[in-house]
């Protein structure tokens, strides 16, 4: 026997009749020669109204009106949930990306957020595929205005979060950045990053990570025309055997630059270092591509994958060299050369220019700064060095 009140209340939710016959709690079962199941449905329901007027046996059964539409509406179907995700999902994907930092810091606009709304987008799709009723009607338009008050809130409470509880600093996407003449290096307008009045020399790193390795070479000898290494180590990477200087190592003394490094120094491959505060955690998520090494100066210069730098120096440059060989041409008792040196060279003079430009000299004053005197005093650079470091300094955006 044909359940009629769940008929009804199929039809209230905007069911065709194909679909209400097939529907097992209706419990209708035509003949085997019928051939339209949902037609003969509606056949015998007309019927079955006709009989009940002349019978008197009840209220005459009506269509669902638009307001019992909508009430079914409000129940959380599929449909419903994909309106309220989409938006939610697709206003903090939009945060995250243009503000990696503070927005992006709870989860990264890339790969998680954007997983997500490729998730909420499939439930509402499939949600509306489902439905046999309205695509789109007032309660959805209201879900979808609460979808985007939500969206505008998360994003908001995490921002304000970030910067008010966390110190974390406004850092803009990573494709805002100028690209420097300096090979892989971007510059981004934002605030220095600086301490005690310094600007800071980050390091993001690891000890097995061959291309570290031999990019190591260059920061050390950068960092050494602004102070003075002491307690440095020296030795080679686990994967590929790459000669390198143990960063981690370096007790630096210097009143022009601070040195800040996050250096992985387990040797197991694939290994990456954890950070230390939220300003170390925004420039890594927003900037490095998830890839080392990876290298700020001064919270403005960044060498990063996701800025478009690959490597300072390549591995298969240096692997023909020992470390004594690299420690001696690069940074030797007496000067900087040798073909180790000329390797190296090119992005210890960009650094150099980089940290001077972050202290405030130009081409025109940098041989007033106290540091220049310095790199002659240590007689290790070779004869163009501070020429170069000048040219540089006047290239730099």
């Amino acid at each position: 026997m044909v359940d009629w009140d769940r008929v009804e209340e199929l039809r209230s939710k905007g069911w065709d009749w194909d679909k209400i016959a097939e529907d097992s709690k209706v419990g209708f079962h035509p003949d085997t020669s019928v051939s339209e199941p949902g037609r003969a449905l509606r056949g015998l329901y007309h019927r079955q109204r006709s009989r009940q007027a002349r019978r008197n046996e009840g209220p005459t059964v009506k269509a669902p009106t638009k307001e019992d539409k909508e009430k079914a509406e409000r129940k959380w179907t599929l449909a419903r949930i994909g309106y309220l995700l989409v938006p939610v999902f697709g206003i903090w994907f939009a945060f995250a990306y243009l503000i990696p930092s503070p927005v992006g810091l709870v989860l990264p606009a890339i790969p998680y957020l954007a997983l997500l709304l490729v998730v909420a987008a499939f439930v509402l799709l499939y949600g509306l595929f489902r439905s046999s009723g309205a695509r789109w009607s007032k309660v959805y338009r209201s879900t979808v205005v609460l979808a985007v008050v939500l969206g505008l809130v998360i994003s908001g409470v995490i921002a304000l979060a970030g910067v008010l509880f966390f110190g974390c600093p406004y850092l803009p996407a990573a494709s805002s950045g100028t690209t420097q003449p300096a090979p892989g290096w971007s510059s981004f307008s934002v605030a220095p990053w600086q301490e005690n009045g310094l600007p800071v020399f980050y390091f993001y790193g690891a000890t097995w990570c061959p291309y570290c390795s031999a990019s190591s070479w260059a920061m050390w000898k950068a960092l050494s025309g602004f102070g003075n290494l002491t307690g440095t180590q020296f030795t080679y990477s686990n994967e590929d055997h790459i000669p390198e200087v143990d960063l981690s190592s370096i007790q630096y003394t210097s009143s022009h630059v601070a040195f800040v490094v996050s250096e992985d120094t387990s040797q197991v491959t694939g290994t990456f270092p954890s950070t230390s505060n939220c300003v170390e955690q925004a420039y890594v998520g927003a900037y490095s591509g998830s890839a080392i090494p990876f290298v700020v100066i001064n919270g403005q210069f960044v060498h990063g994958t996701a800025t478009g730098g690959g490597t300072l120096i390549q591995p298969t440059d240096v692997s023909s060299f020992t470390w004594q060989t690299m420690q001696t041409q690069v940074g030797g008792a007496d000067q900087s050369s040798g073909s180790a040196w000329s390797i190296v060279q090119g992005q210890t003079w960009w650094m150099m220019a980089m940290i001077a430009k972050s202290e405030g000299a130009t081409p025109g004053n940098l041989a007033q700064q106290p540091y220049y005197s310095s790199w002659g005093a240590q007689a290790v650079w070779g004869p163009n060095t501070q020429t170069s470091v000048a040219s540089d300094l006047s290239q730099l955006r």
